[in-house]
């Protein structure tokens, strides 16, 4: 259930204040630019901290990450002027990530996280940085971060130092659709590399920015995932001529949970028809209640619902917070050294989520599998072939469609094992206990994509069964909504690919509103 938005669409301004998800999503986007403010107060802020860290460099104390080496290593000290090179040390052997890079949109909410972060006041960097850092979002200079390679848990430092590599111009970027050296990159935008001061390689690099920027874009997906499995769930309660009284407001208000009801008001308000109960549902005995896929789906779907509300809080929360390592307080002038850096929340958040969307492609198979089977769609033909009788042996219809559906919903199933319940003991055993957040926002991302896929495959099957049941005109939504479809993919007669049938309504779903409307309108 998307959040109203209080974003000025063609602008998010840093400031210090709460950004919104769908602020940072939009951003992502690129469909709002980015402005530090940049008023006195604000730069005071964030400069503060920068000053603490100054102070106690004057005074050749001891600072972790900055005058002391990382991690296992922060017995050894140096001088301040060594610093400097450290940092740079810091970002250059933390480039070992594997894997497909992150998606350009991922990338760029990763960075944002990052200047929300430091627009705290806790991090101890300088202006200038994070300046840097938007001209970059600004002129679509987008890292190009391997996507493996983060326990989520001294922060995503592999992934974030091609962040901080490509602010002083080293590794490679993505410009103008283009794969580049961010040299070159940076050149061809007008815009020079940074020179770090010291902690701020480790300030980009120690914290969740990586994994709460793909989790940002996981939440506005499966907000998306819901009214497409909503949409779905009523064309397929048609297509069986299922009984619109599982959906009737008591049922929901003896169970109150939230998302039960917001998932059954809108089914019902889908099927809704000013035609008797008669002119769609059989009345024989047997029909009187729906399998569970259909019967039940405001049960089902409603628990994504639900989850999304808390984890939409969460990733809120956490791309809100100071999350590097040490913050300097600004009041008292102290270094704290604690582990904000942890990934624990994301994690569970997306661990949390995946089997809730996991559920709803399962549940989008087994309607598919109700649809196509002539034992349990009531009277339609099997694999709801549209040919001429005398020709339906030689056509199979939505038979291999079936077959897809059951594999792609198999496949986001498998990848609901907890990533937090493989925590391991790294960087010699400093590191010993590990959030496995990045991973855990990776696989939901994955899921994201399969359970769209087979939403894709029960929303053109849905589509077909009720064709060929009739009677659509009197549904005057679910008539409006076959129409969205049949735009961008057309009925199936004589067996053909749907293949790019599949890709089309999928990329709708993540892509477009067409799911999103108001039911009652």
């Amino acid at each position: 259930m998307k959040q109203a938005t209080h974003t000025d669409t063609c602008k998010l301004v840093i400031d210090g204040s709460t950004i919104s998800l769908q602020q940072i999503v939009d951003a992502a986007r690129a469909n709002a630019a980015i402005e530090i403010d940049a008023g006195e107060s604000f730069t005071e802020q964030v400069e503060r901290s920068r000053d603490v860290l100054e102070g106690l460099l004057a005074e050749g104390l001891p600072i972790y990450g900055v005058t002391t080496g990382f991690g296992k290593c922060c017995g050894k000290w140096m001088i301040a002027d060594v610093a400097v090179q450290n940092g740079a040390n810091l970002i250059r052997f933390h480039g070992c990530g594997t894997g497909e890079p992150f998606g350009v949109e991922e990338t760029r909410a990763a960075m944002i996280c990052r200047l929300i972060c430091f627009s705290k006041g806790y991090s101890g960097v300088s202006m200038e940085l994070l300046r840097k850092m938007t001209a970059l979002l600004n002129a679509r200079i987008t890292p190009v971060v391997p996507s493996e390679g983060s326990v989520g848990a001294s922060g995503d430092l592999t992934p974030m130092s091609y962040v901080a590599a490509v602010l002083m111009g080293e590794r490679e970027a993505v410009y103008r659709g283009r794969r580049m050296a961010s040299s070159a990159a940076l050149a061809e935008a007008g815009l020079s590399p940074h020179r770090f001061f010291p902690k701020e390689p480790l300030a980009i690099m120690n914290g969740t920015a990586m994994m709460t920027g793909v989790a940002a874009m996981v939440v506005d997906r499966a907000e998306k995932i819901i009214n497409a499995a909503i949409c779905a769930t009523a064309l397929c309660i048609h297509a069986i001529g299922g009984n619109a009284h599982h959906y009737h407001p008591v049922i929901s208000a003896a169970k109150p949970h939230a998302g039960q009801k917001y998932t059954a008001n809108r089914i019902a308000a889908l099927i809704a028809s000013d035609n008797p109960a008669p002119s769609f549902s059989p009345e024989a005995p047997e029909t009187l209640q729906d399998p569970y896929s259909v019967r039940c789906a405001p049960q089902i779907l409603g628990v994504l619902a639900d989850a999304l509300s808390w984890v939409r809080q969460w990733v809120e929360i956490e791309a809100n917070s100071a999350n590097d390592n040490p913050l300097f307080d600004p009041h008292s002038g102290s270094v704290l050294l604690g582990g904000n850096f942890y990934g624990g929340h994301i994690a569970f958040a997306m661990d949390g989520l995946k089997s809730a969307l996991a559920s709803v492609a399962d549940a989008a198979d087994r309607q598919v599998a109700l649809m196509v089977d002539a034992n349990t769609n009531r009277g339609l033909p099997a694999d709801l072939v549209r040919v001429r009788e005398s020709e339906k042996l030689f056509h199979h219809g939505f038979k291999a469609m079936s077959i897809s559906a059951s594999a792609l919903a198999a496949e986001a199933l498998k990848q609901t094992m907890p990533a937090a319940s493989f925590s391991r003991s790294t960087e010699s055993h400093n590191q010993d206990k590990v959030s496995m957040g990045t991973i855990a926002a990776r696989d939901a991302r994955r899921i994201c994509e399969l359970v769209e896929k087979t939403l894709a495959i029960s929303l053109l099957t849905a589509v077909q069964a009720c064709e060929i049941r009739g009677n659509l005109d009197k549904r005057p939504r679910l008539e409006r909504l076959a129409g969205n479809i049949r735009n961008i993919a057309p009925p199936t007669i004589e067996d053909r690919p749907m293949d790019e049938d599949i890709r089309n309504v999928a990329e709708a779903i993540t892509a477009s509103e067409m799911f999103s409307f108001d039911p009652e309108q």
